[in-house]
């Protein structure tokens, strides 16, 4: 099983591993659009407004540009570890035990505007580039990623649950994936979509289905691992499950 976990725009900072080396990195086939990316952003670096005005941040965030300009240079740290904020708060893995991160090392992947697609222990450094940031000259991520990102993710030959958000989504089909939506119910019984909430019941249910001692491999096991761990699920489609939360 393979879940697929949405970026941050947060990330650690530091490391303690060597600076980026792309071979190291999973899905080699992805590296050439890596590398033209990267080049592209230490390129970028030397014009502030410029690239404040690409990466859709203000002028004040200058270190989110300077942090692009050491891409190559600065020291690299595990992908699950770069990544902050309030799903990965939830996955928590600073709390789990060794035999649990192994588990989640293999079952877990990070979609990135960057990278298109890292494993949880791939080594990264600190950068700032979002699904829907355009570089000049480039055109949109999508365009660019769809291409070379949706064989990767049609090639995988295990079960994939797709976490990401929607414009990271939007970079690349998983026509396979088991889906997950996060719905709010009220006391009518009215659903909507949950926005910003639905990353901390995303980390949770990813914690759970990466930690479990039994690896899921249908949906009905995706069931199985969440309703131990507490987190109720609904199969509402062949491979669309609805996480149903009280508004």
């Amino acid at each position: 099983m393979l879940v697929l976990l949405p970026p941050s725009e947060t990330k650690a900072d530091g490391g303690t591993g060597t600076s980026l080396e792309l071979d190291s990195l999973s899905f080699p086939e992805l590296n050439p659009l890596r590398r033209k990316l990267a080049d592209a952003l230490v390129e970028l670096a030397d014009d502030l407004a410029t690239a404040a005005a690409a990466l859709g941040i203000s002028e004040r965030q200058s270190a989110e540009v300077e942090r692009n300009a050491r891409l190559w240079s600065t020291p690299t740290t595990p992908a699950l570890r770069r990544y902050t904020g309030v799903l990965y708060d939830a996955l928590d893995v600073a709390g789990m035990g060794k035999a649990q991160l192994r588990r989640a090392n293999r079952r877990l992947a990070v979609a990135s505007a960057l990278f298109g697609l890292v494993r949880a222990d791939d080594p990264i450094p600190p950068y700032r580039l979002s699904a829907g940031s355009r570089l000049p000259g480039f055109g949109s991520l999508r365009g660019l990623w769809r291409p070379v990102l949706e064989p990767v993710l049609a090639g995988l030959d295990e079960l994939v649950v797709d976490l990401r958000s929607s414009p990271y989504a939007a970079l690349a089909k998983a026509p396979a994936a088991v889906t997950v939506r996060v719905l709010t119910e009220d006391g009518s019984g009215m659903r909507k979509t949950v926005s910003h909430h639905n990353k901390a019941h995303k980390g949770r249910l990813a914690a759970a289905l990466a930690t479990s001692q039994t690896e899921a491999s249908t949906v009905e096991d995706i069931l199985r691992v969440a309703s131990r761990a507490g987190v109720e699920l609904e199969r509402t489609g062949e491979r669309q499950l609805d996480l149903v939360i009280a508004g």
